[in-house]
């Protein structure tokens, strides 16, 4: 077995070093049967924080979520801290989701800051990412924690950091949380022995709070309370949406929510579907043959951690649909738009990989809609910039994730499933489906359709592999996809704009949730649109398209919508990836 330096240098020091026999014995486990797969993939290289946290399977080694990972990452995070707020008192809240060993990884990132000082405010049972982000700022602390792996198979877990506004840490103190890390050059740097003097659990006070500002953004209390029989079918999915979703419901006035009793039990082994994945309509398969059971109006769902809503539709044939986050974002932002009492002040952002249909329409109302990278820590940053300045009314990303209102930092499925079922019930309170809804913003708006393929490219191997397909579409652009002509090509990685008619290069600016990324963008002739990232949380790349068309009326529906699928099939196509 042949191994390069680094990983063989990094084995030797973690079968040298003061870890845990049960550790040292996995290891040479692994060396015995000769797995040198595994052993690279474990140990060619650390986990690093990037547009989520830090996100890995769990397992031995430096590229995998155990004690010593989530040690390092906690011990960097508290030297950062302390040295970047000295002589201040530092406040750290911490929540984790349902996933196995998030307590312990838990308890472990706790003892830690408080055996540097630093006091810790901690949610003692499962709680969701927003309510975290809501935490931070609500007591006044200087950072916050949440252990989860958000969406991933259950093989994985996750560290999400953040910083004193309740968003995920940006730069710079991403990067410089991950030099501290990088700093620990032996676990016996690391501080295990807690302090339980600076040991604080939340109890429920702080979720009535939370619940409060989602009172705060309902805006038709008259029309739930006409509409208050909405049958609403729910699922958590084995994670933190059972701690908050129904009570949110509940307090804004509705009286017919469903749970699904298999999925409502958390468990990190998710044994009811595949993948803990709103995004996959396999794991709503059984909140649709309860919403078939009941003939419900809407069905939600949300992921472990509560920070991602899927929900599905009842189309005109009586045959249930899952609505894809593009469309859920844009129908929020139509509803918003719609109801709301606008001053002249207000903004909404969204990601450059989210739909266009969100820009047009705020932009018809003289909204602006700003653009950020993907992450919705670049979206909080804007809201960051802009508070005191602009109204943030609402937003999203198209993986899922929606937020309205400004008082949580991070993407909110708790709060988007209220706001979910508020303009499900205005649509019904005027006679009319979500789905009509749907179909009456893109006969005003145009019907604006997006495809996405996602590559896995796990490993070492798949790292490089990704690399390479970005240089390669850097290099090579097409000269025609799907017979249109490609006439702008945006590459945030040099934050560069190329006009290929004239040649021209403009700079993209950078600021308002804007920096280098490895993000390439070609846009058509015809108004398509076609993006290219790798992941930053997950061993992927990520290709979208997005096309668009006029819809005269409902009926035309689903024939504009087949013509739509297509020219994505015919696009994907013609860059190979299909």
């Amino acid at each position: 077995m042949t191994l390069d330096s680094t990983t063989q240098q990094t084995i030797d020091q973690w079968l040298s070093g003061p870890y845990d026999a049960e550790t040292k014995a996995t290891i040479q486990d692994l060396i015995a049967k000769g797995d040198q797969t595994t052993l690279t993939d474990s140990f060619y290289k650390s986990l690093e924080f990037g547009t989520g946290g830090m996100r890995g399977e769990m397992g031995v080694g430096s590229n995998r979520m155990n004690k010593y990972t989530v040690g390092a990452a906690t011990q960097g995070f508290a030297n950062y801290l302390n040295a970047s707020l000295p002589g201040q008192k530092i406040k750290v809240a911490i929540a984790h989701d349902s996933r196995n060993n998030s307590p312990e990884f838990t308890r472990i990132a706790a003892d830690i800051f408080t055996a540097n000082g630093i006091e810790v405010y901690l949610f003692p049972a499962l709680r969701p990412t927003p309510q975290l982000s809501f935490t931070v700022r609500h007591l006044g602390c200087q950072a916050g924690l949440v252990i989860t792996a958000s969406h991933n198979p259950k093989e994985y877990n996750g560290y999400k950091a953040y910083w004193s506004d309740g968003s995920q840490v940006v730069a710079p103190h991403d990067k410089n949380i991950v030099n501290e890390v990088n700093a620990i050059t032996s676990i016996a740097d690391i501080k295990f022995e807690g302090n339980d003097s600076l040991l604080h659990l939340l109890d429920g006070a702080i979720d009535e709070a939370y619940l409060q500002t989602i009172l705060v953004n309902c805006r038709q209390p008259e029309v739930i309370k006409r509409q208050k029989d909405l049958k609403i079918v729910f699922s958590p999915i084995h994670g933190t949406g059972i701690t908050l979703v129904p009570p949110a419901l509940a307090l804004l006035g509705f009286e017919a929510v469903t749970v699904v009793e298999e999925q409502a039990i958390p468990n990190g082994n998710f044994p009811t579907v595949i993948y803990p994945n709103p995004e996959e309509k396999e794991a709503l398969t059984l909140a649709l043959n309860k919403a078939k059971e009941i003939d419900a109006d809407l069905v939600v769902a949300t992921d472990p951690d509560a920070d991602r809503v899927g929900a599905a539709v009842k189309s005109p044939d009586g045959e249930w649909a899952l609505l894809n986050g593009n469309q859920m974002a844009s129908l929020i932002l139509y509803y918003l738009l719609k109801v709301s009492d606008l001053k002249g002040n207000e903004f909404a952002a969204k990601t450059i990989v989210t739909t266009d249909l969100i820009d047009k329409m705020c932009a018809s109302k003289g909204v602006p809609c700003y653009n950020t990278l993907t992450g919705f820590k670049y979206i909080a940053q804007v809201i960051r910039e802009l508070e005191g300045k602009e109204k943030f009314l609402g937003g999203g990303e198209e993986s899922y994730g929606y937020l309205i209102g400004d008082a949580v930092r991070d993407k909110d499925a708790v709060a988007s499933c209220a706001m979910i079922a508020e303009l499900t019930a205005y649509a019904k309170d005027q006679g009319k489906s979500l789905f009509d809804f749907l179909a009456e913003m893109y006969v005003e708006n145009n019907f604006y359709y997006e495809g996405l393929i996602s590559l896995t490219k796990k490993g070492k191997a798949g790292a490089e592999e990704i690399k390479q397909m970005m240089i390669n579409l850097r290099s090579n652009v097409p000269a025609t996809v799907a017979g249109s002509k490609p006439v702008r090509v945006l590459d945030y990685e040099g934050l560069v704009s190329t006009d290929l008619l004239t040649g021209k290069k403009t700079p993209i600016k950078v600021g308002l949730g804007i920096e280098a990324s490895n993000v390439i963008q070609l846009i058509l002739a015809d108004g398509s649109k076609v993006s290219a990232r790798p992941s930053g949380t997950e061993p992927k790349i990520k290709f979208y398209v997005s096309v668009n068309a006029p819809l005269a009326s409902a009926a035309d529906f689903f024939t504009v919508y087949a013509e739509l699928q297509k020219k994505v099939g015919v696009i994907q196509g013609d860059l190979g990836l299909v």
